[in-house]
């Protein structure tokens, strides 16, 4: 597979104002530092520093800068590496603030800032000329041909990284040239910059920086002066952000220094969301040049499962092992309470749209239909004279007390009405008339099986028809990508509330809720149902307990999720998402890794079927498999190129 994961840093050193050979020796014993990173990002006008003011006229300082940056660039000769600079560079009797791009050792571009400040504590025009209308340009420096220009992107055609660079002011204002870059397509923006600290600014900067990564699909490297620079009327933090499609990777302000902020960016993910989003690709920008340069990846370009599995752990990468689920509380207890928010609306307006005001539901005292009836609940908030009628519907044999009493509970405490209508007889009398045994046949019997789901599916769509009612269906969107549904039994309903939420989160929402529902009543038996192992309970109990338990024959469900969440949202093929998952879950080893993987790939491609014809329900997050918005696939495809790509 190829291997897109690059390793960047926004390195901040110690200077001494106007300073040359100080300064080149501190960014020179950095560099030496990282042979590990692909991309070295230093702050704006690093190599002479930012506050030299008047001295920014002196041609001695200017031709030891130009002269330094040769200086520089031998660290990255044959070193796959990629330095960024700031600079000042005098052109045409034009002075000009630059970032100078530095690869296989020597000086590849020099980009000129276009938005020159001239307002409150800046006065950069005292010195500096704007760049926006340097195009084309070349300059001669120590007898080098170097491209000069607002028109630059830096490419590395192996690893695929495309870099375009702001400077400072570039990312505070509306027209922003890293906008420009990314649609001509840079998939990687340095910023080097030289903001002041002010009281607030930090978290402005913060949000304009995942602001701009998250509009443009791209990373994003924002490296700013330390406190080393001049004090006279400033004071500069070495405020340091590296963040990716909106995401915050890495932050630090006030470090002890030289101070480097490493983060590893993943180019395939940027690339899969700029082919998704076509309103992207559409604007694209051709005006560009592109430079050849090296931007390496971590380990070789090319690697397989175990390869990129062993970087992921040399490098200690982040990775979730419930993507879906948010790590800290505040977060995850926030994010629940908004999918409750959004599945309840989504079914109050199916309300008022159809004038049904009888909501009909099957309660199992499973997890899902627990969820199910909270947004009943919540959506009754909404439109006070919903009523909710709930149905247990038992099985003989079969349902556990422990299902069975949470679920009477649950709807005595929920319901405006309940009712309970026990299926053995019906489904027997249908097996009979089937010619099908009246009982279990063991493994594989999928017919005594399904004929419960169905016989239930059967109740409550009569009900509803009875009561005047509305279908709510409980299925969530693991068990819609695992195929873990009777096709026209809990398959269907007349609105499927749950049906983008993942099994791994269900369970987060329901012990929020019974947090935050103020009723210890309730509170208990949501915790107990939250505790109950996961069961459709269609094959006889044990003695009126659990027998039947859903992980032990689909695998687990976080593993299931972590390869749903990966392939969907992140587009990886299936060797990336396993190697992805060895580092998730140490525990695991690498076979029975694959296996997991085999059989989710396996049930999702022979389950599309079901998917095809969905009833309606709300999206509530960025995976979803509605057949008529975010994911569309013939019910016949072929798994065999995904099982290969496993091998």
């Amino acid at each position: 597979m190829k291997n897109h994961i690059i390793q960047a840093a926004a390195a901040v050193p110690e200077l001494k104002v106007g300073d040359v050979k100080y300064n080149t020796d501190r960014m020179k014993a950095i560099i030496k530092e990282l042979p590990d990173c692909g991309l070295i990002v230093f702050p704006e006008l690093s190599v002479t520093g930012y506050t030299c003011a008047d001295l920014f006229l002196s041609d001695l300082l200017l031709q030891n800068a130009a002269s330094a940056l040769f200086d520089i660039a031998a660290e990255t000769k044959d070193t796959g590496n990629l330095v960024v600079a700031g600079v000042p560079i005098s052109y045409e009797n034009c002075l000009y603030n630059c970032a100078a791009v530095l690869s296989c050792g020597t000086v590849k571009a020099l980009i000129p800032k276009t938005y020159i400040p001239n307002y409150s504590e800046f006065y950069e025009c005292r010195w500096f000329d704007s760049g926006k209308n340097l195009r084309g340009k070349t300059i001669v420096i120590n007898g080098t041909e170097i491209p000069f220009g607002t028109d630059i992107l830096a490419e590395d055609p192996c690893s695929e990284a495309v870099l375009g660079i702001d400077i400072c002011e570039d990312l505070w204002i509306p027209d922003k040239p890293s906008t420009h870059a990314v649609l001509a397509g840079a998939n990687i923006i340095a910023n080097l910059s030289a903001s002041d600290e002010l009281i607030g600014k930090q978290e402005y900067r913060t949000q304009l920086v995942k602001q701009q990564s998250g509009a443009c699909y791209c990373a994003y490297i924002y490296t700013a002066s330390g406190t080393y620079e001049s004090s006279t009327d400033l004071v500069f933090s070495g405020h340091s952000i590296i963040a990716q499609n909106g995401s915050l990777l890495k932050e630090s302000i006030f470090p002890d220094y030289p101070h480097v902020e490493k983060a590893c960016i993943d180019l395939g993910s940027i690339m899969h969301d700029r082919r998704r989003q076509n309103t992207f690709e559409n604007a694209k920008n051709f005006n560009y040049r592109r430079i050849p340069v090296c931007i390496h990846t971590l380990g070789p370009a090319e690697t397989d499962i175990d390869g990129l599995a062993d970087i992921l752990k040399k490098y200690d990468l982040p990775v979730a092992r419930n993507p879906f689920v948010p790590a800290d509380n505040e977060t995850r207890n926030a994010r629940c309470k908004r999918i409750l928010q959004i599945q309840a609306n989504g079914l109050a307006t199916r309300v008022r749209a159809t004038g049904i005001k009888n909501l009909v539901i099957g309660i199992s005292g499973g997890l899902d239909s627990t969820l199910a009836l909270i947004v009943c609940a919540e959506a009754k908030k909404i439109i006070p004279d919903i009523r909710i009628i709930a149905y247990t519907m038992p099985s003989r044999g079969n349902t556990s007390s422990l299902t069975y009493d949470n679920a009477v509970r649950l709807m005595e405490l929920m319901a405006d009405e309940i009712n309970e209508v026990p299926i053995e007889e019906g489904v027997k009398l249908h097996l009979e008339q089937l010619g099908h045994e009246q009982t279990y046949q063991g493994e594989g019997d999928v017919t005594y099986e399904n004929a419960q789901a169905r016989m239930r599916t059967y109740i409550l769509m009569d009900a509803a028809n009875m009561k005047n009612g509305l279908v709510v269906g409980t299925g969530d969107l693991s068990e819609l990508a695992l195929g873990w549904c009777t096709y026209n039994g809990d398959h269907m309903s007349m609105y499927a509330v749950n049906s983008s939420v993942p099994k791994t989160l269900v369970k987060f929402i329901c012990t929020t809720y019974a947090g935050m529902c103020g009723n210890d009543a309730l509170k208990e038996v949501l915790l107990s149902i939250c505790d109950t192992p996961i069961t459709p309970e269609l094959t006889p109990s044990n003695d009126g307990t659990i027998a039947q338990k859903t992980e032990e024959k689909i695998g687990k469900y976080d593993l299931n999720d972590f390869f749903m969440y990966y392939t969907l949202r992140h587009g990886f093929e299936p060797s990336r998402s396993a190697a992805y998952a060895m580092k998730a879950y140490p525990e695991l080893d690498r076979d029975k890794v694959v296996t997991a993987a085999k059989n989710f790939f396996r049930r999702f491609f022979s389950q599309q079927f079901k998917r095809s014809c969905l009833p309606d329900g709300p999206k509530v997050g960025s995976v979803s498999l509605s057949p008529r918005g975010d994911w569309r696939m013939p019910s016949d495809a072929s798994v065999e190129l995904w099982m290969k790509d496993l091998e």
